[in-house]
Formats: C-alpha cells, sequence, structure tokens
C-alpha cells in the first residue's frame, strides 16, 4: 500500500491546481484520473493550421488566484488576454446580429429591450429586494428589470454561461455576486455603482474580469500545471477508484489495477454522478441530496475555414435567445479575438447546442448536427462556404445546474465531511462552475489542508 499526504480524484483543472498548490506547501500529492490524460475537459488541438478547443473556449479572470496561477505558471504558460473587440457581444434578435448594451446610451437605443423595460429601468434603484433566498434567476429579473430584459441579455446569458434555464437556476447559487447587490444594496444599480467606488486590495486588482485563454490553447495550462505536479505524482487509467475510511486515514483501491493507497485527506473533484461508486460507504439517501445534481448536456462544433467570406468576425461571437427559436445556443469567434486560431484570412468558429431544454441533441448523429451547424451559419453569418475543418465534440454531463436542491446537496457535502474528517468534497459541485472558481476552490482547499 503506497502511502502520501494527500490523495486527488480527477486530474481536472480542479485537481491539477490543487496539486500545484499542495506541492508548492511541501506536500507528497498523487492524483488519480480515471482517462488516460490530464486536463478533464479542457483539451486543446491544433491541426491544420487552426488551434481550437474541444472543451472551454475562453475564461474570464474573475478571481485573483487565476490571475495569480498564471504569474506563478508564466515560464511554462502564457496568458493571453482578448483584444478590445471581445467586449462587444451580439445577440440574435429576428435573425440579425444586435450588439448588447455596453452602457446607458446603447441601452436606450437597442432594439433588444421594450420601451416599457427602458423606462421601468429608471426605477430599478427604488424597488424592494426580494425576500425568497430560492428565487430563480428569472423570476428575479422579471421582478426588478422585465421580460424584454430577461428573454434578451439574461437568457442568452445563462445559456451561454450555463446552457441552463433562467426559470430553474437559483440566483444565490449559480449568480451569487448579482444575489448579494441586491441583498446587500437594495439594487443593481446601486450596487454596481458602490462596488465601482470601492478601493481594491493589489490582489482584488488582479481579477481584471478579461476575457482570456493561453498562448497556444487552454490545453497550455494543463501542461504547465501537469509539469509542476510531475507525472510521478499522476496516475492515469484509474477506471474504478473505491474509497474507505479505515484506521487513521482512507484507504484508496484502483481495482482495476490491483493497487492501493492511504492517506490522511482524500480530495474527489469528481461529478455528482461519479460519487456515489467512490465513496460507497455513504449512506444512499444522503449521497443522494448529491447526486440529484442536474447536468446540461452539450456538443460543441468547431468549424474552421481557411478562406472567410461571410459576416465580418468583429466580436466575441454571438448568443441565441430562447425566444428566437434557434437550434442552437451560440457561435463563438475565437479566430477574431486570439491571435493565430485560424489562417491569417480564415476563421474559427465555435458553435454551441443543446442544453438543459434540448437534451436530446445528444442523441444525433454527427451528420444531423453539422447540418443544423451550416444552416445555422449561413443564416445568421451568411457563409454558404463548406468549412475546411468540421469537429463534433459532446458532452453529456458538461454544466452541473446549480438549482432549488442546492441547499440539501451543500448541506449534505458539510454532513459527510464533518462525519469523515480528512476527506473534502470539491469540483463544480459546489463553489461555481467557471475556470477561476475552479482554482479559487483549489487555493482554498490547499489551505484548509495545510492550515496555510
Amino acid at each position: 500500500m503506497e502511502k502520501t499526504d494527500v490523495i486527488i480524484i480527477g486530474a481536472g483543472l480542479t485537481g491539477l491546481s490543487l496539486g500545484h498548490y499542495l506541492k508548492k506547501a511541501g506536500r507528497d500529492v498523487i492524483i488519480l484520473e480515471k482517462s488516460d490524460k490530464t486536463g478533464g475537459v479542457i483539451e486543446t488541438v491544433n491541426k491544420d493550421g487552426f488551434i481550437y478547443e474541444k472543451g472551454p473556449n475562453t475564461g474570464v479572470l474573475s478571481s485573483a488566484e487565476l490571475a495569480m496561477l498564471f504569474e506563478e505558471l508564466k515560464d511554462k504558460c502564457t496568458l493571453e488576454t482578448a483584444n478590445e473587440g471581445a467586449k462587444k457581444r451580439y445577440i440574435l434578435k429576428d435573425n440579425k446580429w444586435v450588439p448588447l448594451p455596453s452602457g446607458p446610451l446603447s441601452a436606450v437605443a437597442t432594439p433588444l429591450f421594450s420601451m416599457k423595460d427602458k423606462f421601468r429601468i429608471l426605477g430599478e434603484p427604488f424597488r424592494r429586494k426580494g425576500t425568497d433566498p430560492d428565487e430563480s434567476v428569472a423570476s428575479l429579473v422579471l421582478r426588478r428589470l422585465g421580460k424584454s430584459y430577461l428573454d434578451y441579455a439574461v437568457n442568452p446569458f445563462i445559456s451561454g454561461i450555463y446552457a441552463g434555464d433562467p426559470d430553474k437556476l437559483v440566483t444565490r447559487y449559480a449568480l451569487p455576486k448579482l444575489y448579494a447587490l441586491e441583498q446587500t444594496y437594495g439594487s443593481f444599480i446601486k450596487g454596481g455603482f458602490a462596488k465601482s467606488t470601492q478601493k481594491k486590495s493589489d490582489a482584488e486588482k488582479k481579477a481584471t474580469r478579461e476575457v482570456f485563454s493561453a498562448k497556444n490553447g487552454l490545453g497550455s495550462i494543463i501542461d504547465a500545471l501537469t509539469d509542476s505536479v510531475g507525472l510521478q505524482s499522476i496516475r492515469t487509467g484509474c477506471s474504478n477508484i473505491k474509497i474507505n475510511p479505515v484506521q487513521g486515514g482512507f484507504r484508496v483501491t484502483n481495482e482495476a489495477a490491483g493497487t492501493e493507497y492511504f492517506s490522511r485527506n482524500v480530495v474527489t473533484t469528481s461529478g455528482s454522478y461519479s460519487l456515489q461508486g467512490l465513496l460507497p460507504f455513504i449512506e444512499e439517501e444522503l449521497m443522494g441530496r448529491i447526486s440529484s445534481l442536474r447536468y446540461a448536456g452539450v456538443v460543441q462544433v468547431s468549424a474552421g475555414y481557411t478562406k472567410w467570406s461571410g459576416t465580418e468576425l468583429d466580436a466575441f461571437g454571438g448568443l441565441v435567445p430562447a425566444a428566437e427559436k434557434k437550434k442552437i445556443l451560440g457561435i463563438l469567434f475565437p479566430s477574431a479575438i486570439f491571435p493565430g486560431r485560424a489562417p491569417e484570412q480564415g476563421a474559427l468558429l465555435s458553435v454551441f447546442m443543446g442544453g438543459i431544454n434540448n437534451m436530446d441533441i445528444l442523441d444525433k448523429s454527427d451528420d444531423e448536427i453539422t447540418a443544423i451547424v451550416l444552416k445555422e451559419i449561413n443564416a445568421t453569418l451568411q457563409s454558404s462556404t463548406k468549412p475546411d475543418l468540421l469537429k463534433v465534440h459532446r458532452y453529456s454531463h458538461a454544466i452541473p445546474q446549480y438549482e432549488r436542491s442546492s441547499g440539501e446537496r451543500l448541506a449534505a457535502i458539510r454532513i459527510i465531511e464533518n462525519m469523515y474528517p480528512g476527506l473534502i468534497l470539491a469540483g463544480n459541485i459546489r463553489d461555481g462552475i467557471g475556470m477561476a472558481d475552479r482554482v479559487k476552490q483549489a487555493a482554498n482547499v490547499a489551505k484548509q489542508i495545510t492550515g496555510n
């Protein structure tokens, strides 16, 4: 039985970041990963002049921990922030791309929102704050801003981030900063103004909220973290892992390989759907509160053009509201915001489909999916040229949905961790879904383990 200070289950961004922090603190670490590679859903492909992502395309520098991680990895990985064009976002309305307003003047002029709701925004600072802690995102927006804001700003935003349904997502779990604005200041507008005038620490200033990737793609972050942790500390192909409490700690068994490990500290970073198998000693009803977490399935199609002849790609991309009744969630323009993602006269698009309300897309064939994608690219970007690169990527458990059951899930996690000291349930089952959230969580878990 191999002994170590900490065992981490999962070599995705959370697990690798945690391994990096623990190694930096002088702890011995073993990471057990079920697949044959590190990185989880983050994977970059460099092919035929295109650099495309099979998983997330971009992130947001919304935590100081993520910015500082890039600083620590600067010799192995280079942060790449999006150009100015990335600040422009399009929303599809009546089959036309309309820029999302970036300020009060553009909000008044935009055709996205009704005149009634434009006037309604003037009264937002004077409305009472909500009293339901489990209020949905849709209910909150309808109450404070109106239906057109919900349909043509919040709905596509939620589709783009969560691939979710604003009627089901609970604000305090899915968008905790937005929830805090209303609860603390009584208004989004008053809260935003107050936050903008607050002094920030040097660390907080690093969270610039810029859109980012890494030079040569997000896979560079994974390569740098893998190198930092060290391949000698990572075991891939661990397809049947079981964790059980024993005297003084935990025995972790890789049944497929017939190997065993012991540690006083075990951290899981796996999805809720695999925790029952990992932790067979947890009572079924208690584990059921965690495994009930729903995940949105997503299909991403990478479309590369050696020579682009459609609409000018001068933005981050375009999101598609559910009200438009399209079969796609949105189209990102990676080649327009990061250099080197396509040949000089070409373009790279990432088309997203599916989501919590369109899970049946996962059952369609590649031919059916590509036919839908090409039709939508032609209709919305006026390009009938066949792409030179076309790749379909499927994720049945892409994005967790922080819905009303989240309170029970978080309570169950606390109960389990209190019952079994040294066991920590991490990953996207809590603390947010973005890359910045994952790195921040890893930093906090490392502090919890080391006491520093």
